[in-house]
Order: structure tokens, then C-alpha cells, then sequence
């Protein structure tokens, strides 16, 4: 997964050397980097004020809204305009978004690769071209025997190759699949390999089978509603998902809007935005060390890394790799680096606790 890390931002060693803008210089580096995605380029450039509130919520989102328009609730009840999340969930479902703000929407990379889990509904009887409640029924089939279906299921645990929905956000030529679609294109997306951890049978009263689904990155639960009906010898569109955890993040932890609207954000502790901190990077797998006041400072300034941090490692037993670096002292969260062969570079550094 960090390979994304890599090319979304980041100096080397090097780089620091050349760029030494003191407290700056990851920030410069980063500015300077020749190529950026379009994510990168239009939804983490323009949020790298220092003095944005910055870190992350779980927020749950209910269904009749997008993801999009879901944000304007967090940004609203925090003052500010520099919120995303990591992960869209479509109109229709609900559940649990990620949600970053301010100088935390440059960690949305480390959530990529990110497994998920649904809970969803799936309707026999009926296909729809967007495989949702919302789209028209485009070809019917007899509602499936409980037999069939417990039959077909087997076939969409493990690794499986699965075709994305044409109403997706995917790109075809520089277009998103979905509005193609609404043109009057004819769109088939190509299958791609996707893995499903988990797929459970929870109930069935026909023509609804409740379904949970534990996920890789990239899996359209529309699309495995939709194989498992043809495997069933039926038809079927997604009438309901929520979305339950992400990583090990969990929907019961998730604030919703009537609470955050009711939430007195700026009291001790009324706050459900959070800190980038040590449990963050436990719930998402990745690796994280502490260092003392002295190197975090000079991270902050750019200094080369390999020895600030080689005695760290060794003394810590951390494999080489990437991490994410705290202040041993108040557990600040300093930089996410990684190590590849002898070569240190810097993913980015988070300056704000030290600038000024």
C-alpha cells in the first residue's frame, strides 16, 4: 500500500538537503514535486493552511446524501472548509465515513488500502441499471430458492474478479464511467481483481437476503449483489448497505449529524474530531515509533534522517519500512517516513506543533 505513499509526496534525503527551508523544507519539497494526481493536485493542495484544525472523525453518514454533501455538516459544526473523506459511499447507503480535515487530509493515502465491511440487502426479482434502488429495472428473473442461493455463495468468497458498476466514479478516457453512461455511452468496465474476506448469509425472506460482507479495497457490493443473483439463476439490484467498519474503525464509534450538530466543539472534550495519533496508525496496521524532543525538532527542520533515526530503530526491534514518528514526551505526531534499501526519505512532516 505505501507505495502510493511514496509517489503522492516525497523528498529524500537529499531533497531536504537541497530544499533546507529550516521548519519548510518537507513543505517546499512537496510543493515542488513534478508530477501530482488529480486528487493530489485539486483535494490536498489546497488544504495545507498551518492554522486549520487538523484530524480526523468518524462520521456516520445516513442515506439520501452523498458523501460530498455530507462534509458540509463536519464543516459547519468546525468552522472550516477543508474537510474530505477517504472513501465515498454511494447516495443511497449509509454508514461510516473517515473523515480528515486541515492539514490531516495529507494522510488520505495511508487509508487506501483499507479493508472494509457491509451489512446490505439485496432484492431478487429485479436488476436495475444502476444496481441500486434508485436506477430502472432492466431485466427480471424468478426470485431464487434459499438452496440456490446458499449455493451460489461459495463462488464469491476469496479472491474473485469482479466488473465495477457502469454508474461509478471510475474513469474512461479522462471521463467518469456514470456520466458516459447518462450520455448515452454503452460502457463495460473490464473485471478486476478484488477479495472478499468474509461473505455471510444473515437472512432470507424472499425476495430479501440480508447479507455481511467483509472486503478488500475496490469491491462494488452492487456488483457482488448482482453476481450472486445470475449464479443464483435470478436478478437482483443492492435495495440497502450500510457501511459498518473501515480498517478498524467502527460505525458504533461514529458521531451523526444530529450529534455533531448538538456537539459544543469548542468545550474540553466536546469535540468529536480527533488527533492524529498513536491509535490511528494501530487502526489502520501501520507502524509507528517514538522519538525524543531533539530529533523530533529536528525533523520538523528537515535534517537528514538516517542517523535520527537508525538508534531509534534498532533500539525499537522495527524492521526496515514505513512509520509514522511520534514526540516520545507528549506523543505529538511529528512526520511519516519510510525506508527503502539505505535510502530514508520523509512522506511528509507535520510541522504545526513546532512552528512558530
Amino acid at each position: 500500500m505505501f507505495a502510493s505513499v511514496k509517489s503522492f509526496l516525497l523528498f529524500s534525503i537529499n531533497n531536504a538537503e537541497c530544499h533546507s527551508g529550516g521548519a519548510y523544507a518537507s513543505r517546499i519539497a512537496y510543493e515542488r514535486a513534478p508530477l501530482f494526481s488529480f486528487f493530489e493536485r485539486y483535494a490536498i493542495l489546497p488544504y495545507m493552511s498551518h492554522s486549520e484544525i487538523s484530524g480526523y472523525m468518524l462520521y456516520h453518514k445516513k442515506s439520501g446524501v452523498t458523501s460530498f454533501g455530507a462534509l458540509y455538516a463536519v464543516k459547519k459544526a468546525l468552522s472550516t472548509g477543508k474537510a474530505g473523506h477517504t472513501g465515498t459511499l454511494d447516495r443511497f447507503a449509509s454508514g461510516l465515513l473517515l473523515v480528515l480535515t486541515g492539514r490531516a487530509l495529507k494522510l488520505a493515502p495511508l487509508f487506501a488500502d483499507c479493508d472494509k465491511r457491509y451489512e446490505g440487502v439485496i432484492s431478487f426479482g429485479g436488476e436495475t441499471d444502476t444496481l441500486d434502488p434508485e436506477g430502472a429495472v432492466i431485466a427480471d428473473a424468478p426470485v431464487p430458492s434459499l438452496e440456490a442461493l446458499t449455493a451460489a455463495l461459495p463462488q464469491f468468497r476469496g479472491a474473485i474478479m469482479q466488473e465495477p458498476p457502469a454508474y461509478s466514479a471510475i474513469h474512461v478516457g479522462g471521463k467518469r464511467a456514470s456520466a458516459r453512461v447518462r450520455g448515452g455511452e454503452s460502457i463495460a468496465l473490464p473485471k478486476r481483481p478484488v477479495s472478499i474476506y468474509g461473505l455471510e448469509l444473515v437472512s432470507y425472506e424472499p425476495p430479501f437476503a440480508k447479507i455481511r460482507v467483509h472486503c478488500s479495497k475496490g469491491t462494488y457490493i452492487r456488483s457482488l449483489a448482482r453476481d450472486i443473483a445470475i449464479a443464483a439463476g435470478s436478478r437482483a439490484h443492492l435495495a440497502s448497505l450500510t457501511r459498518t467498519q473501515i480498517a478498524d474503525f467502527r460505525l458504533e464509534d461514529a458521531v451523526s449529524e444530529d450529534a455533531l450538530r448538538a456537539a459544543d466543539v469548542g468545550a474540553a472534550g466536546g469535540s468529536p474530531l480527533r488527533p492524529v495519533d498513536k491509535r490511528m496508525f494501530a487502526a489502520v496496521n501501520l507502524p509507528y515509533c517514538a522519538v525524543d524532543e531533539q530529533t523530533a525538532r529536528a525533523m520538523v527542520h528537515g535534517k537528514p534522517l538516517a542517523p535520527l533515526l537508525e538508534p531509534v530503530m534498532r533500539e525499537a526491534h522495527c524492521a526496515d519500512g514505513t512509520l509514522g514518528v511520534f514526540s516520545g514526551d507528549e506523543e505529538r505526531f511529528i512526520a511519516f517516513v519510510e525506508k527503502k534499501g539505505n535510502l530514508w526519505t520523509y512522506g511528509y512532516v507535520y510541522a504545526d506543533a513546532y512552528l512558530g
